[in-house]
């Protein structure tokens, strides 16, 4: 089977202000070396922000009990020094103050040419690598994912809220994103060679500083032999994000084994799907970017299922998959849940909730 992997981001949250933490050097210093189930830590573009890598995974049930058991031992760490660790897209409250950026030559390099943007980077998501043999590889699957991003975005809406206000959307971390240079549904590729010319273009411009400053749904790593699908926020439980990683890798592994599509969507229907993905999460109609039309989020799920059918039935996770999202769509996503906690008890509740559901 293909092997895969997850990097999430959490942020620390102080639990009587509701609002992004800043630990002291000696409490981000230990944060930061904590290891657990194979998975370390690193820090991110926020003070208030750690990510982890988890290990290398083959079996859906490896990689649940990694990251289980990594989310466990946050949760304890946090709570130890003061503070909730939160697995949201946006914060629901931030300070009115520009955030703390992280230490390091990289970091306040963004900082200093995004400005503004930067300083209200309050945004988390999961992302995940699936292992490809070589770029000319990763280059085909990067193409048949186009397609079915905006539906990992839908099923993997988890930020409503946004300085203490309902946005209206179930991803605001993906309508953020929207502002910064090169973002959203990657272009379709021609082939290896016109993937390589175009990104010798992007990265010969001032606003991409490297590589890993590539924001689109989808990349190709240049640290790891994989593919890199970056839509979804972070998901309030370890299940949802294990849930979403194989779903990629049957995108990935569908991508591969079948025949290429004879058409790819226009970008701007893809633009229209993404957008609306983020709009309405799975309680609304979403987009079809393929025919152009309007469809229902069961219909657009039932179309997923089916394109993914086989790569799941050899890898063993039908099942899994299958009553994964239909729990998706019973119970709602992260953004439907965070709403159905703030009608019942405010941010605190919301917060609460939250970490309490952080090892699920």
């Amino acid at each position: 089977m293909r092997t895969f992997g997850i990097e999430e981001e959490f942020f620390i949250v102080d639990p009587l202000s509701g609002l992004p933490g800043t630990p002291s050097a000696t409490a981000r210093t230990e944060l930061l070396a904590l290891t657990a189930g194979g998975t370390g830590t690193r820090g991110e573009f926020l003070v208030c922000q750690l990510e982890s890598n988890s290990p290398i995974c083959t079996e859906r049930g490896e990689a649940l009990a990694t990251a289980q058991t990594y989310r466990k031992a946050l949760a304890r760490a946090a709570k130890d020094l003061g503070f909730h660790a939160v697995a949201l897209g946006t914060p629901p409250r931030i300070s009115d103050a520009p955030a703390t950026v992280s230490s390091g030559d990289r970091y306040r390099a963004i900082s200093s040419l995004y400005g503004e943007l930067a300083a209200e980077h309050y945004i988390s998501g999961l992302h995940v690598h699936v292992n490809v043999e070589d770029t000319e590889t990763g280059v085909i699957a990067l193409n048949g994912l186009r397609r079915w991003l905006p539906a990992l975005t839908a099923c993997g809406s988890n930020s409503p809220y946004w300085r203490g206000t309902d946005t209206g959307f179930a991803s605001w971390r993906n309508i953020h994103y929207r502002r910064w240079a090169l973002q959203g549904i990657p272009p379709y590729f021609a082939d290896m060679q016109d993937y390589e010319e175009r990104m010798k273009l992007v990265l010969g411009a001032d606003v991409v500083l490297d590589s890993g400053h590539v924001r689109w749904g989808a990349r190709l790593s240049t640290m790891y032999p994989t593919i890199e699908v970056r839509v979804a926020d972070a998901q309030l439980s370890a299940s949802n994000s294990i849930l979403l990683a194989l779903v990629v890798r049957s995108l990935v592994d569908t991508s591969l084994n079948g025949a290429p599509p004879r058409l790819q969507p226009m970008p701007e229907a893809l633009d229209l799907a993404q957008w609306q993905a983020a709009k309405f999460g799975l309680r609304g109609n979403n987009f079809d970017p393929f025919d152009g039309t309007k469809t229902s989020a069961s219909r657009m799920l039932h179309s997923l299922m089916e394109h993914i059918s086989d790569a799941l039935e050899r890898n063993g996770d039908y099942e899994y998959v299958s009553s994964g999202i239909s729990r998706i769509q019973e119970q709602g996503t992260g953004a439907f849940i965070q709403r159905r906690n703030f009608r019942n008890g405010g941010f605190s509740e919301v917060l609460a909730k939250a970490a309490a559901a952080i090892a699920t």
